[in-house]
């Protein structure tokens, strides 16, 4: 009697085709776009003093805004 109590839970179902490759490169092609317009922009405002310093902070920072903005994705 106690082997046929045993509750079956359902398969929990499979991502769709979208979300298993399209979503993630997708995100890659956003996440780099993104990353190389703000160095090229912190390098054109190189202020000569600031030297690897600049573009490094402009990275970071943008690194910084996105997981605060996106975290909870």
């Amino acid at each position: 009697q106690e082997v046929m109590d045993v509750e079956v839970k359902p398969k929990p179902s499979r991502p769709h085709w979208y979300e298993l490759h399209v979503q993630p490169c997708l995100a890659e092609l956003l996440g780099t776009a993104l990353f190389i317009f703000i160095g090229c922009l912190a390098v054109l405002e190189d202020s000569g003093a600031t030297g690897r310093l600049q573009p490094a902070l402009a990275h970071g920072l943008a690194l910084g805004v996105t997981v605060t903005a996106l975290g909870d994705i």
